[in-house]
């Protein structure tokens, strides 16, 4: 086996800073470098020269085409790739060429992509920015090699119409507030910081040959019928397990086609059910972070095909068995390299940690629903709050040592004291023993504090990870601007301080939950909490109408509140059309694949039934199974009608939150209706008669 060098093939198809400095004349890298430092626009001769040099890196490295790499509100990436030649010359031949302006502005249709009432169809016109904070990157597939600019998407009005533009904005604020915040405790020596993200990848794999025969995988990234395989995740084997070797190829690619595009996979492994996996990258800037993101989705697809398997990003693709997030561990660090969420070994004591912490508390509380909303997705639907993923209760987990702190706030409106860890004791002279954290994990928990961060692990696995971004900096940063403004003019620091602290730790401790988030008796109690319960993306999405939400992002310039009505109607249109796709492939498969294969196994049945009873013999049994499969063909057949009356009825909604609330809780009614006899027909009827394969077939092909 060809062995890998890390370090000597990581970020190779990258145009990172060093490649940067090695190739740019010195003066026009300490203009680019500044013009990002200083947020000025970077002029055309400068931009001219360093396109130049990306295209001669980039034809170096095979490229014929260049793209700007944008992320409209689809919630996945787009592209318009164009070849770098030139106009042919007289004699025929062609010159290739890259200027600055091609560098900095792409026009990309604008019309065809969600903006939620922004365009008309006939306004045609959209604009894509580079993104000078991200770097550039080839991409080798079966096209050859595309150089990619990652970029912003506006209107031609200069709305955003896309994640990346309010995500920059929302950075940008955050860094404000917290540079504001850092001053009054006296730090004189940072000029920014920035969100560091880190996403958890979670997807399943599957084998492309039986895909192929689920028009459900096909269409809806789901499966809309199937019975339970006899072997789910009950023996807890998968979890963490010896990864199959099909598998382990397939991973080995992907790792290294991200090393070579810069992205840092650190850790992989099996997840909880069957045919399900993890991958997880070291963090960087927000930004940066989101971008490498939809590379490892890609990625993840485009090894899958490789390796005759395709990668499974639906939150729920199989019932029965753990769906897929995505874990957004989310902190603040300085360009001095200082963690604003670091607690130190004696946290009581850090007061700078515990006012950026009751800060945090206090934004998460205030705007809980928003966070929520943050996350929503038709596919989350099936699996927050299913015994495998937090609830869409939001709450936040301390642990034991820093609601500890906070208690003694609330208490004395100081802390005094801090839980230590302790020593675990192995028991056995083989083992050392160690050293425990300060606190147990909690896996349940939507928004838990682990070490020096916060892990929200509501986000969806095939969901961009910008927005629940953009709503974390904008909600912290109003939370630091606020108690900035309150300690601005303190006579006495140290005790204002305390006295904020302890201000938002009672206002605010009903957010705090360090018990399990799974059980019936913390929704009972979120409830008499008065925390929001928002089940599904329907009702998730009206807080983005919310009078409050909508001053804070304007008050930020993050989201204007056209901009934020536009993805309020984007995300109701968006909830519609996914499930009516759904609808309209159940319909699909029960007439053409389902009903026709199940009366064609009743003409079995009747057939032996006949051929028992004139051989003489007893056909009782063979005469019950034909009479249990008939009764749930007329329940199926009626389930269908239902459904067919039903979301014809969607149509003629009004569009918009009318609409995506009757798919919500009518046709996705008679979706499940539909489903439950086919599922029992599935146990039933002979598995050579079924039409398409099983959960058995799909989880434990690869």
């Amino acid at each position: 086996m060809e062995k890998v060098n890390i370090p000597e093939i990581f970020a190779e198809d990258v145009f990172t800073d060093a490649v940067m400095q090695q190739r740019l004349p010195k003066s026009i890298y300490k203009q680019f470098k500044k013009s990002i430092e200083e947020g000025k626009d970077l002029d055309l001769a400068t931009a001219d020269v360093i396109a130049n040099e990306i295209r001669e890196w980039a034809i170096g490295k095979g490229a014929t085409h260049f793209a700007h790499l944008f992320q409209p509100l689809t919630g996945v990436t787009a592209e318009k790739q164009d070849s770098f030649i030139t106009a042919p010359k007289a004699d025929g031949s062609v010159l290739t060429a890259f200027s600055g302006k091609e560098l900095i502005k792409g026009e990309p249709d604008g019309s065809s992509f969600p903006s939620g009432g922004l365009r008309a169809t006939f306004e045609a016109r959209g604009y894509t920015v580079w993104d000078t904070t991200s770097p550039v990157f080839v991409r080798h597939d079966a096209a050859g090699t595309t150089l990619l600019i990652p970029t912003a998407f506006y209107s031609y009005n200069g709305e955003a119409l896309d994640q990346k533009a309010p995500l920059l904005r929302s950075m940008q604020v955050i860094s404000d507030s917290s540079i504001k915040l850092l001053r009054l405790f006296g730090n004189t020596t940072a000029t920014r910081v920035a969100p560091s993200v880190g996403a958890e990848q979670e997807y399943f794999l599957v084998d492309e040959a039986i895909f192929l025969k689920r028009k459900d995988l096909i269409y809806a990234g789901r499966t809309l019928f199937g019975a339970a395989a006899p072997k789910g995740q009950e023996l807890d084997d998968h979890y963490f397990g010896t990864i199959r070797q099909r598998v382990a190829g397939f991973m080995k690619d992907v790792n290294e086609e991200l090393w070579k595009a810069g992205v840092t996979s650190k850790t992989q492994h099996n997840e909880v059910a069957p045919a399900q996996h993890e991958i997880a990258p070291i963090y960087a800037n927000a930004n940066v972070a989101v971008d490498q993101n939809q590379v490892v989705m890609q990625t993840l697809k485009r090894i899958a095909c490789r390796h005759d398997m395709k990668c499974l990003l639906h939150e729920k693709p199989f019932a029965g068995v753990n769906g897929s997030g995505k874990h957004n561990n989310w902190s603040l660090v300085t360009d001095k390299g200082e963690n604003l969420l670091e607690p130190g070994s004696t946290p009581h004591e850090n007061k700078q940690f515990l006012l950026v912490l009751a800060c945090i508390i206090k934004a998460v509380d205030k705007y809980a629903g928003l966070l929520r909303e943050s996350a929503a997705d038709p596919g989350n639907d099936h699996r927050l709050g299913a015994n495998e993923a937090p609830p869409a209760i939001i709450s936040i987990f301390l642990g034991s040592q820093l609601e500890d702190i906070i208690d003694q706030y609330v208490a004395s409106g100081s802390a005094s004291t801090s839980i230590e860890g302790g020593v675990l004791a192995t028991g056995s002279s083989a083992l050392r023993d160690i050293s425990k954290d300060a606190t147990d994990r909690n896996r349940t928990s939507p928004f838990a504090f682990t070490g020096n961060k916060f892990e929200f692990r509501m986000v969806g696995s095939r969901d961009s990870i910008a927005s629940p971004n953009i709503v974390l900096n904008t909600i912290v940063a109003e939370a630091f601007d606020d108690a900035s403004e309150r300690l601005s003019n303190a006579e006495d620091f140290d005790a204002a301080v305390d006295a904020l602290i302890a201000e938002y730790a009672k206002a605010h401790k009903r957010i705090i939950f360090n018990g399990d988030g799974y059980s019936d008796e913390w929704v009972v109690e979120a409830e008499k909490r008065g925390l929001p319960n928002l089940k599904t993306m329907v009702d998730a999405t009206e807080v983005l109408g919310d009078a409050d939400v909508i001053a804070l992002f304007n008050k930020y310039g993050v989201l204007s509140p056209t901009e934020l009505k536009a993805r309020e109607e984007v995300k109701y249109e968006n909830y519609g059309k996914v499930i009516n796709i759904e609808a309209l492939t159940m319909i699909d498969m029960a007439t053409k694949q389902i009903i026709p294969a199940v009366i064609k196994y009743t003409k079995s049945l009747a057939d032996t039934v006949l051929a028992v009873k004139a051989a003489g013999c007893d056909a009782a049994v063979q005469a019950g199974i034909l009479t249990e499969v008939s009764e749930l063909l007329k329940e199926t057949k009626a389930a269908l009608a239902a459904l067919e009356q039903v979301t014809a009825e969607a149509a003629q909604q009004e569009e918009g939150k009318v609409q995506a609330r009757f798919y919500n809780e009518v046709v996705f009614k008679a979706m499940d209706a539909l489903r439950a006899p086919v599922d029992k027909l599935e146990m039933i009827v002979d598995k050579e008669a079924w039409p398409m394969p099983s959960y058995g077939d799909l989880l434990f092909e690869v």
